[in-house]
């Protein structure tokens, strides 16, 4: 199926569902992926290249050069964004001077977004770097995913490039002490032959018991919104949605749906 890749280091602002407007930064290769997931539903399409260190990336320098220009260009105007958001072609962390990019567009929001809120969505596979866990601990919002409630439901959507133990990234999680927020896409259907869903009884019951350990600010619930590299993937429809939040809601925790 047809990918959305960002061909621009700064880009937008765009409405998110989730963030209002957004103003995103990419720390990838442009017109291409870079991550450490494989993950079914991604919007970039599948991950090829797993190596930032073989990869040329913008530096920290040009990152904050084109982001105080294109904040200084929205200040005062409809488009000055309520979010700054590093998402991009990838996983953000992965960038080698992710601490000191988080640190500069601090900065620069103050300077010249102040009332904009900085987010970082990441798939949490840096969470071993503390570099990483401390410059996270400094944004807004610190968006981190949790796909599923037992390892192998992570493994068969998220599809780690690396050695993944669930019992180990819940502990990396653990160390925000509740300063984050879980984004959770939920989906069903199949992949080469195999039953994928993170929708089922014992899969919810599962995850909301990994909640309960992390008790994070609050949980975004959404499902999916644009093409997947994986056919045979089902949209979960909002009401479907909304039951999964109330079930979170019950166990003390905020949720939001996004469908």
């Amino acid at each position: 199926m047809p990918v959305f890749l960002f061909d621009d280091l700064i880009f937008g602002p765009v409405r998110s569902r989730r963030l209002g407007v957004s103003l995103g930064i990419n720390l990838l290769p442009l017109h291409r992926k870079l991550c450490s997931f494989d993950c079914l539903y991604c919007e970039c399409g599948w991950t090829r290249n797993r190596n930032p260190l073989k990869t040329e990336l913008p530096t920290a320098e040009e990152l904050a050069f084109l982001l105080g220009n294109k904040l200084n260009e929205l200040k005062g105007t409809d488009l000055q964004p309520d979010s700054i958001t590093f998402a991009g072609n990838g996983e953000p962390t992965l960038h080698p001077e992710f601490a000191k990019v988080i640190s500069d567009t601090l900065s620069l929001r103050d300077r010249f977004a102040p009332t904009a809120k900085v987010s970082v969505l990441s798939n949490g596979s840096m969470l071993h770097l503390p570099e990483v866990v401390e410059a996270l601990k400094t944004v807004d919002n610190n968006l981190l995913k949790l796909d599923g409630g037992r390892e192998e439901t992570i493994r068969a959507i998220n599809m780690p490039l690396k050695a993944f133990r669930l019992h180990d990234y819940v502990r990396q999680l653990q160390l925000f002490d509740g300063n984050l927020i879980i984004q959770t896409l939920l989906l069903r259907g199949t992949y080469k032959g195999r039953t994928i869903d993170n929708t089922t009884t014992q899969e919810i019951n599962a995850w909301i018991g990994l909640l309960q350990q992390i008790r994070p600010q609050r949980v975004m619930v959404y499902a999916i919104e644009r093409d997947t590299p994986a056919e045979g993937l089902i949209r979960i429809c909002k009401e479907e949605l909304e039951t999964v939040a109330r079930r979170v809601q019950d166990a003390g925790i905020e949720a939001e749906v996004f469908a």
